[in-house]
């Protein structure tokens, strides 16, 4: 099987997590959605997109173990203060807000997905510099 690319494949976990929270039941008269259990696969979908993303740059996978989300933050600060920045932003919506907490709120939704497009977009801009 061919390997795919590290910015097609962080884009297909965006897809399936879009697919996913569709089954959270969305109430427009709450603004929000009935289920957390997909939210929180969501935004755990969204967060691994990025990290994929994120590897394909950074290249913080250099030893044993899992690198922790302070390794990311100090190689996005050393090559991309815009990528850091966004790091900053999506690591809190995407994977505390919405992965942990399952937040149900639709803005709060919608900011993981433009987080987490924001952080690929970026990765695949510094991928082709």
């Amino acid at each position: 099987m061919e390997k795919m690319n590290p910015i097609d494949e962080a884009r297909r976990y965006v897809a399936n997590a879009e697919e996913v929270i569709k089954k959270a039941n969305y109430d427009p008269e709450m603004r929000s959605y009935s289920d957390s259990k997909y939210i929180k696969a969501a935004g755990d979908y969204l967060w691994k997109g990025c990290l994929i993303a994120l590897d394909a740059v950074l290249c913080v996978r250099n030893g044993k173990g899992r690198p922790s989300i302070e390794k990311y933050k100090e190689a996005a600060g050393k090559q991309d203060r815009t990528l850091l920045k966004y790091i900053n932003l999506g690591y809190d919506t995407m994977h505390l807000v919405m992965g942990y907490d399952g937040n149900k709120e639709r803005k709060v939704c919608d900011a993981g997905f433009e987080r987490a497009n924001d952080i690929i977009n970026r990765c695949a801009k510094l991928c082709t510099a």
